[in-house]
């Protein structure tokens, strides 16, 4: 497989009639994010899927920002959020309880899948809630099209402990003498397997599935994994604790210490670097804090 295929997403769209489609592939951005934490295969995979249900929705949503998919659940699931950026910059994390080798309905329960828009610069933010209905990544997204009355939208996804994939179908406005289309690409699309979609070349896969229909393959995009975290970010959640919260943390650990819970990256400050945040003194573990006069 060639390198354009690797951690990229393939737009293409049929010639005679309008649908349109997205293939996404993540390996060493997926990997990164299982280096970061052990998970059971079944929370793996859910991850996994729900990774590329972001990329797939991140590159089909026309925004300046950030999206965020979050799935609450009371399973065995107590957590899964990913977020993906419109650069196609992806990060995410689960949590979970006691889960081994059950199915993603028993992972959720009766959950619901939270889809975020943020815009950058401070634009309207959106927010869509869809219940976490019959335990598919796919069908909770489809749902979401769905009920926010969005174009008819499909999706298959997949993932291992090596790779995550997905692929999208979407029924564009317009017209077509080809009244079976949609209903035809989906039935074809049906047909992919889950090794298919990790393992086969975005031109060999289209060509698989629709060999008899005329497809446009466009250039692909690069995906990446990509953590917002930062040292200025991390200062600025401290500043917001307060310089009184501050104090207490430093006189009871001897510094502040946060870690990203997205890369597992550690930051630490002392009192002197808090200090430097407020502009102001903070006292030092163990001394009495200075006198005002």
């Amino acid at each position: 497989m060639s390198e354009r295929d690797r951690d990229s997403l393939h737009r293409f769209l049929f010639e005679a009639f309008p649908v349109r489609g997205e293939l996404v592939r993540l390996d060493a951005a997926w990997r990164e994010v299982l280096a970061r934490y052990d998970y059971p295969p079944a929370v793996r995979d859910l991850l996994g899927q729900t990774m590329s249900a972001a990329a797939l929705l991140a590159a089909t949503i026309k925004f300046e920002g950030h999206l965020t998919l979050q799935m609450h659940g009371n399973g065995a699931l107590d957590l899964l959020v990913v977020q993906c950026t419109s650069g196609l910059n992806l990060r995410g994390l689960a949590r979970w309880q006691g889960a081994g080798d059950v199915s993603a309905a028993d992972l959720l329960g009766q959950g619901r899948l939270v889809i975020t828009i943020e815009p950058t610069g401070g634009g309207e933010r959106y927010q869509g809630i869809v219940p976490a209905e019959g335990g598919s990544i796919a069908g909770i997204v489809e749902e979401y099209f769905s009920r926010s009355e969005q174009l008819p939208t499909r999706l298959w996804l997949d993932a291992d402990g090596d790779c995550a994939a997905g692929l999208l179908l979407q029924r564009l406005p317009g017209q077509s003498d080809d009244a079976d289309a949609w209903n035809r690409t989906g039935k074809l699309a049906e047909t992919v397997s889950g090794a298919e979609l990790r393992e086969l070349p975005a031109e060999q896969l289209l060509l698989r599935l629709f060999h008899e229909e005329t497809v446009r393959l466009f250039e692909s995009h690069p995906v990446s994994f990509r953590c917002g975290c930062s040292r200025e970010r991390i200062e600025s959640l401290i500043r917001g604790m307060g310089v009184d919260e501050a104090r207490d943390i430093l006189h009871q650990e001897g510094s502040i210490r946060i870690a990203c819970e997205f890369c597992n990256r550690r930051y630490e400050l002392d009192a002197v670097d808090v200090a430097q945040l407020f502009s102001a003194p903070v006292a030092v573990p163990g001394q009495k804090p200075p006198r005002r006069h």
